[in-house]
């Protein structure tokens, strides 16, 4: 996002207003660390584990109709 002469304005306005929704009041009053983190960027939390996907996969099967198809692909 920040190139040699510093931060990318443009593309943080667009990231700011068209994907994050944001006014232009809310957009201006956020740091340049808030807005980042606001757009996924250095988060800090660990990616989900085996054993979190297991109990995820368990607690929301598959319908039985759907399982084997492959309905995603054109």
């Amino acid at each position: 996002m920040s190139g040699a002469q510093g931060f990318d304005w443009p593309a943080l306005m667009r990231a700011g207003f068209r994907g994050l929704g944001l006014r232009p009041d809310e957009f201006w009053r956020l740091t340049p660390a808030e807005l980042l983190m606001m757009l996924g960027q250095g988060a800090t939390s660990a990616p989900m584990g085996r054993t979190r996907l297991e109990e995820l996969a368990a607690a929301f099967p598959d319908a039985s109709e759907t399982k084997g198809s492959d309905k995603w692909t054109a």
